[in-house]
């Protein structure tokens, strides 16, 4: 019985995953579009945009771009949620870096 939550659980989470796309290091344009392509070969509903640190005003900038100009009218920022994780760092301090997460959303 857990065994089949865990792998619904797992599922679920793996499906999750498949439609979010976590910014980094890469160039500008890689991002925004593997939203389009999220959105537009995948068929998916929702697409999550994750970063943390200083990648967030990136991370806001390509929703925003994919949003008004590659697929507009076509999908919205539905929802943003902020937040703080802790970690320890190289040095073994204790850190506590800024995340966000932007929901786009098909209309």
């Amino acid at each position: 019985m857990k065994e089949e939550i865990n792998e619904k659980t797992t599922e679920k989470q793996k499906d999750e995953d498949a439609h979010t796309v976590f910014i980094g290091l890469k160039p500008f344009m890689n991002y925004v579009t593997g939203i389009v392509m999220q959105f537009t070969t995948r068929g998916a509903t929702e697409v999550n945009v994750k970063a943390r640190g200083k990648f967030i005003s990136r991370a806001v900038d390509v929703a925003e771009v994919a949003s008004k100009r590659f697929l507009e009218n076509q999908i919205k920022v539905d929802n943003i949620l902020i937040n703080s994780e802790e970690f320890e760092n190289k040095e073994g301090r204790t850190v506590r870096v800024s995340t966000i997460d932007i929901k786009l959303k098909k209309v």
